[in-house]
């Protein structure tokens, strides 16, 4: 069931979903597919934490998907479009999988099971399972601040013999795992940063790129300064993250996405803060 993949390259934004009413507010979706289609964005995940997936039903996401997949055909755009996905109970997660494999995606973004704990081994088997139930491309999700267990690099490296886990979001929270994963990888495991303030950190030490909530505002600004350090311009590079180190700051000095919505409803790109 496993596939040859793409490695994940470049800036993913986790997309936010625009909500109206209680209801999710589907022409601002269409409105900020066209957005970021013409942006310097190389893949979209929908429903993840900052696109607020726990608070969806499995009709609304699925609804999404379709709106955001129709709108991004109808730009021409050709990107990778991941759908976020996360719990405790792997015969859950099997069955999600199961539900969403015909669905207009590309891949899946999964987080660590949260509050269980699990023990390493726990990882590596959870893992392997939804690996094996699904023919798309997964991405790690891996953020021990906020699912309570760390996934280490022994286990990493071996869940990386999938050959549909393609990848992780970084989130680790510790400078010399970050490091150790990035020396150490197989070739076309990708290790997408998730700290939008490490972003420029991560890129000089290896990263592939980011997976960035505050890519929402400023995309091109932080594309550039992956291009720049690609094209052998590291001082450009770090003089353009001076100037936009803030903004990752700024951007999560409230809970999560609720400053990045209030920008896109002030610039005109969402209906409603909501």
């Amino acid at each position: 069931m496993q596939a040859e993949q793409t490695t994940p390259h470049g800036i993913w934004l986790p997309l936010i979903t625009p909500f109206r009413d209680g209801e999710i507010d589907e022409t601002s979706v269409r409105r900020l597919i066209k957005h970021y289609a013409a942006a310097p964005i190389d893949g979209l995940i929908l429903g993840a934490t900052t696109g607020e997936g726990l608070t969806l039903d499995d009709d609304e996401i699925e609804r999404l998907v379709d709106v955001s997949r129709m709108e991004l055909h109808a730009t021409g755009r050709s990107m990778p479009l991941y759908l976020g996905l996360s719990g405790s109970d792997t015969r859950k997660g099997v069955k999600a999988l199961h539900r969403t494999e015909h669905w207009p995606i590309d891949g899946y973004l999964i987080a660590c099971p949260y509050y269980t704990r699990p023990s390493q081994q726990g990882l590596h088997r959870h893992f392997s399972l939804l690996a094996a139930n699904t023919t798309h491309p997964i991405l790690i999700y891996n953020i021990p601040y906020r699912i309570g267990v760390n996934l280490g690099n022994e286990t990493m490296l071996r869940l990386a013999e999938h050959k549909n886990i393609v990848g992780v979001k970084d989130c680790c929270a510790d400078a010399a795992q970050s490091f150790d994963l990035l020396r150490d990888r197989p070739p076309g495991f990708a290790v997408l940063t998730g700290e939008d303030a490490l972003f420029h950190t991560a890129l000089t030490q290896g990263a592939d790129g980011g997976i960035l909530a505050s890519a929402h505002v400023e995309t091109a600004a932080f594309a550039m300064i992956r291009d720049c350090l690609l094209g052998g311009e590291p001082p450009r590079a770090l003089a353009a993250w001076r100037s936009l180190v803030a903004l990752p700051r700024l951007l999560f000095v409230e809970p999560s996405p609720a400053p990045i919505k209030h920008w896109l409803w002030r610039t005109g790109l969402i209906d409603s803060p909501e």
